[in-house]
């Protein structure tokens, strides 16, 4: 599976990356510290295997730098990706394997500003336990995050504020230069992010500019990559990359090799 080309190479080389770390086996849980289940780690790796080389979608010679949430399960899913990053994970003493091994310079940055939401009140609880709570308490029953928030935790007004924080962050360092270039011009631009599910999709609805009250009607499976990206060669663009053309670049050169 070839990075996604059916737009620009510019765009392709400014892409920006998402993984949700697996499942755990409580509910909602933003600041509580939990172990990725078994089949979580099951997952990670197959996911690694199939979406991780230098011809498939995430290309670690390409990636830049890597932004990881503080949450353990996160950075247990950065480990279990086999990146083979060059420099120590900062929160391992040294690296798991060789100087052979390495496929990337990508600098990997704990960020606070991708943690999960903070649920507050709502944290370790099912979304019918809240909703059962909030019944119980006078409230509307059918919560919804985008537009209730958490009481004792973040408001969607507090989550938009990280988020777009992050993503200034980001366009600054890695894509403002980068966009409209070639690849051999930009060098390496890739940007991953690994985090958690609630606020990946914020993530999204944000870089393309969306308020979190809108209700983002979309779904990243634990373990699921997301891709954003820009129209038109232009960083006041950006969007979202709903599918992209697979194998590509490997049946270009191909072709290009039984030509000579």
């Amino acid at each position: 599976m070839a990075k996604p080309s059916g737009v620009s190479m510019a765009v392709c080389i400014s892409s920006q990356l998402q993984l949700r770390h697996l499942d755990n086996a409580l509910g909602h849980t933003g600041t509580t510290e939990l172990p990725l289940t078994a089949n979580g780690e099951k997952r990670i790796l197959a996911t690694g295997r199939a979406l991780v080389g230098e011809d498939r979608l995430i290309v670690p010679s390409q990636l830049t730098h890597i932004y990881v949430s503080p949450r353990r399960r996160a950075q247990r899913t950065v480990e279990l990706l086999n990146l083979g990053c060059k420099d120590n994970l900062p929160w391992q003493q040294q690296r798991n394997h060789s100087d052979e091994e390495c496929r990337t310079d990508a600098k990997i940055q704990i960020a606070h500003d991708i943690r999960e939401w903070d649920y507050g009140d709502y944290e370790g609880l099912t979304s019918p336990q809240i909703r059962e709570l909030r019944a119980k308490e006078g409230l509307n029953p059918n919560w919804n995050i985008w537009t209730d928030g958490c009481p004792g935790g973040e408001s969607p007004k507090d989550v938009t504020a990280r988020i777009d924080r992050l993503i200034k962050d980001l366009q600054s360092r890695f894509h403002q230069n980068a966009i409209g270039k070639s690849k051999n011009e930009a060098g390496p631009s890739d940007v991953l992010l690994v985090a958690h599910g609630h606020i990946l999709r914020a993530f999204a609805m944000r870089w393309v500019k969306k308020s979190l009250e809108e209700n983002p009607s979309m779904l990243l499976e634990a373990g699921g990559v997301g891709t954003l990206s820009y129209e038109h060669h232009n960083i006041d663009e950006p969007a979202i990359l709903l599918g992209g053309a697979f194998m590509v670049s490997v049946v270009e050169n191909a072709g290009q090799t039984d030509g000579k």
